[in-house]
């Protein structure tokens, strides 16, 4: 698999591309990082919320507990404590219950953020990049090839543009079907440098 061009102009601007599409994506993930540690911090009350209103109840509980030890009056005095203590509960609920909501928004938020980059990475850059990783490819074990380079010339003369081709030979066409040797080195060359690759022969 050939992952970078031959040629330099080619190569620096694919090593280029490379190196921002790494520190885009980077960048991306530190900034959804970066906002869900942002969006966590709403989850501050939820958890004071929880620590007092469980430390609340606890001591209730535990208040109505020796109250219940009073003999005769014991039982009546607990009932409100044990009521207290279940209003204390529900509020240490009602925090757990905004942590988990903030969890879950500072994960959507961060993903969503995340969506558009990775989306350009994965659907703008890497599709063409690997076109080109199997087209050098081929085209470097088409140039190794015995009648590679036949099928490379062909290839220029319908990929090519004309200004380009009669460069090569007024009549290139005709002298490609001769099987003009240098013709054919020619147009195997330029198919080759079309994809920032060197001529081997």
């Amino acid at each position: 698999m050939k992952i970078y061009a031959d040629r330099y102009p080619v190569f620096l601007r694919q090593l280029l591309t490379d190196l921002l599409v790494v520190v885009w994506v980077y960048a991306a993930i530190r900034f959804a990082r970066w906002l869900h540690d942002l969006v966590q911090r709403l989850a501050v009350p939820g958890e004071k919320l929880e620590g007092a209103g469980g430390g609340l109840a606890d001591n209730l509980a535990e208040a109505g507990g020796k109250v219940g030890r009073v003999p005769l009056v014991g039982d009546e005095l607990t009932g409100p404590f044990e009521r207290a203590a279940a209003a204390a509960r529900a509020v240490a609920e009602a925090g757990r219950d905004q942590q988990e909501l903030v969890g879950q928004l500072a994960l959507a938020l961060s993903l969503a953020v995340l969506v558009f980059p990775l989306g350009l990475v994965l659907f703008g850059w890497l599709p063409p990049r690997v076109r080109w990783m199997r087209r050098a490819a081929s085209a470097k074990a088409l140039a190794a090839a015995p009648a590679g380079r036949d099928l490379l010339a062909l290839r220029a003369l319908t990929n090519q543009p004309l200004r380009k081709l009669t460069r090569v030979d007024p009549d290139v066409a005709e002298a490609w079907r001769r099987g003009d040797d240098a013709t054919v080195d020619a147009l195997a060359a330029l198919e080759l440098r079309r994809l920032g690759l060197r001529h081997s022969r």
